[in-house]
């Protein structure tokens, strides 16, 4: 996989080296995480890295568009290695876990706006919002125990 990672480190001219090998597999292993989460998965193979290495490296990533930055509204930043497609994201508002989306389907196709305004629309960002299964069941089973101690 390293060998994979330095192809497309050269590939968008950026040169090879350990903290940046190191953050692409924290984002292939880890998606999604913020950037104190990257910095510790970093600093666990290699503890001389710093802060603001870790930083530069994520902003070099993405923007060479190696990796991408997601932040949904009220949330921390997040990054994830997957790139080159139209994929969104369903976060929880209960412990704000971000999982992958496809591409929005139904009637009208999720790159077509439906007023433009003379732009020409590359992308689109939809982000679903709710609750992921584990909060859902901790809801559940917080109401059940509820309703048992009022009888």
């Amino acid at each position: 996989m390293t060998a994979d990672f330095e192809t497309q480190l050269r590939a968008v001219s950026l040169r090879v080296t350990r903290p940046r090998l190191a953050v692409l597999a924290a984002l292939r292993d880890h998606p999604h995480v913020d950037t104190d989460t990257v910095i510790a998965l970093v600093r666990a193979d290699q503890p001389t890295v710093s802060h603001q290495a870790v930083y530069d490296v994520l902003r070099a990533l993405t923007d060479a568009g190696l990796i991408r930055r997601i932040q949904p509204a009220g949330a921390t930043a997040r990054y994830e290695s997957r790139v080159g497609d139209n994929h969104h994201h369903v976060v929880c508002r209960s412990c704000g876990a971000i999982a992958d989306v496809e591409c929005a389907v139904g009637r009208a196709p999720c790159l077509t706006a439906s007023d433009d305004h003379g732009f020409v629309v590359d992308e689109a960002e939809v982000v679903y919002w709710g609750t992921c299964p584990g909060c859902a069941a901790d809801r559940t089973a917080q109401r059940s125990a509820s309703s048992e101690g009022n009888r």
